[in-house]
């Protein structure tokens, strides 16, 4: 019979070896001290740096098919828990020591034999080592859950904070939450880039553990960073923390604005062609998409013209030169636009309504609450006579059954009037307004805005026959039907006239 042979195995749970006790180093050293003096023959060393809770290890997964075809393997390692700490790691091992493929199994601290009684104890060392790394994922999130309640901070400090070992949360630096404020106060006036503000904080100080300058997406992720308004974050969510914040709100915001504003300027540069009424139409016969490209005419002068993409197959449209698509698109705005005077009435009128919803849900609550406050009392009041003796039991039970389901009754009335809020106002807000951009934008040269707005009102944009067309919602056919009669009015020699009776009564949504 040939002396069986062995494959070393040895396994760490993290690349950082400051992080683990039992270094690999370590573990070859344990492991082939250990073989020489059991006069064990090592043929081949597996080594790798990965976490066994779960399967798929590569290193583990070539070590498995080797054996697969090999016969009187043997695997030394230092634990049973080296090899697997999942279920189906643990199950390959078992189901090959079944099959004779793995002949022997030893470890420095855990005996083993090829019996039943010993594949019974590699068992319950595999579930002692799947238990234990299930116990602590979860004793892991109970812990961070717990942290989250009392509002810490769970990880490192960012710049500005520092992290107080007492209260395990973190607190504002002496000096650098100063300069962070400093910093997003530079930043709000939109005078700074990344590197200027990197700069800037360089030299106040802050800087990266070389000295070097803050890189662009380290200003970045601190310009973003609500930690700054005392917020804490776990896996992607933001909670409410219990440290101090350092900026207020109205400048982090400013900086958010500043931040989307240079977005957009950036996007626009970046692209090679501007173009801004690509990914908006679709040609009316083929249905491909409507490209754009650059022409030069006769004169030498550079223009741009729209075209079907002919990717769907055979297609006879042409092309549309963009100051012509303009033109009509600023003529279908022209329709479901209204005159700005009638839109700031239609919006005062909406804020009136608003008012008085609130008003009339106010007095709502009120009610509601004297109510409550009402039977409270009567439950009250029964509970001392019952105590008292001066009503039987059954005439208490009776009577507090009644006064605790008109309680529950009025609590959820309270909760209902709480979240109800009017579900027409804010849709009929955005429609004046949209109407009132509409009329801002069909005199508008800026083709990116007016792209985004047409996208927003309109559905089925098409380009056909060198005419660009698109259907609108209701509302915004109803100021197409009407903008006529009032741009009428405009043009009449009582244009900067009070609204008269019949505008008033055309932008009166009572009448749409």
């Amino acid at each position: 019979m040939s002396q069986t042979t062995y494959f070393l195995y040895a396994r760490k749970s993290t690349e950082d070896d400051n992080k683990q006790v039992m270094s690999i180093e370590a573990q070859l050293v344990e492991l082939r001290e250990f073989a020489a003096k059991e006069n064990l023959e090592i043929t081949k060393e597996f080594q790798e740096s990965k976490s066994a809770k779960t399967p798929r290890r590569e290193v583990f997964g070539e070590m498995m098919e080797e054996i697969e075809d090999r016969d009187d393997t043997g695997i030394l390692a230092w634990h049973p828990d080296r090899l697997a700490r999942n279920s189906v790691d643990g199950g390959k091992i078992i189901h090959l020591v079944d099959r004779k493929k793995i002949v022997a199994m030893r470890f420095p601290t855990f005996w083993f034999e090829p019996t039943p009684q010993g594949l019974f104890m590699l068992q319950v060392a595999f579930g002692q080592s799947k238990y234990y790394s299930d116990n602590l994922s979860q004793n892991t999130k109970r812990g961070m859950r717990q942290k989250l309640r009392r509002g810490e901070w769970l990880t490192k400090a960012p710049r500005g904070y520092v992290n107080n070992q007492k209260t395990r949360n973190i607190e504002p630096h002496p000096t650098y939450s100063k300069v962070i404020v400093k910093a997003f106060k530079e930043y709000a006036t939109s005078e700074h880039t990344y590197e200027s503000l990197a700069e800037f904080l360089a030299e106040h100080g802050i800087t990266t553990k070389t000295g070097a300058p803050l890189a662009k997406a380290s200003i970045k992720r601190m310009l973003e960073n609500r930690a700054y308004l005392g917020f804490t974050k776990y896996k992607d969510e933001w909670y409410e923390g219990s440290f101090d914040s350092i900026l207020s709100v109205e400048l982090f915001e400013a900086v958010q604005a500043v931040l989307k504003d240079k977005s957009k300027a950036s996007g626009r540069k970046r692209q090679k062609h501007d173009f801004p009424f690509t990914g908006l139409f679709r040609c009316g016969e083929c249905s491909c998409m409507i490209t754009a490209q650059w022409a030069t005419g006769k004169s030498g002068k550079r223009y741009r013209y729209y075209r079907c993409t002919k990717k769907c197959g055979e297609c006879d449209q042409s092309y549309l030169q963009e100051h012509l698509l303009v033109a009509q698109l600023h003529d279908r705005l022209q329709t479901i636009s209204l005159r700005e005077r009638c839109t700031d009435y239609m919006l005062e009128k909406v804020d009136t309504w608003e008012k008085e919803e609130s008003r009339d849900s106010r007095s709502h609550k009120n009610s509601l609450e004297a109510k409550l406050e009402t039977v409270e009392d009567k439950l009250e009041k029964l509970v001392t006579l019952h105590l008292d003796g001066d009503i039987p039991k059954d005439t208490y039970l009776t009577k507090k059954d009644v006064l605790l389901r008109e309680k529950v009754g009025i609590e959820e009335k309270l909760q209902a009037n709480s979240s109800d809020r009017p579900d027409w106002i804010e849709p009929l807000r955005e429609w004046i307004l949209d109407t009132k951009q509409a009329n801002l934008l069909k005199d508008c040269d800026d083709y990116h805005e007016m792209k985004s707005f047409i996208q927003k009102i309109g559905t089925n944009h098409l380009v056909r026959d060198k005419s660009a067309r698109y259907h609108v919602a209701p509302p915004s056919r109803y100021a197409a039907e009407i903008s006529g009669a009032l741009e009428a009015a405009a043009s009449g020699p009582a244009a900067d006239a009070p609204l008269s009776d019949h505008e008033v009564s055309i932008c009166d949504p009572d009448e749409i």
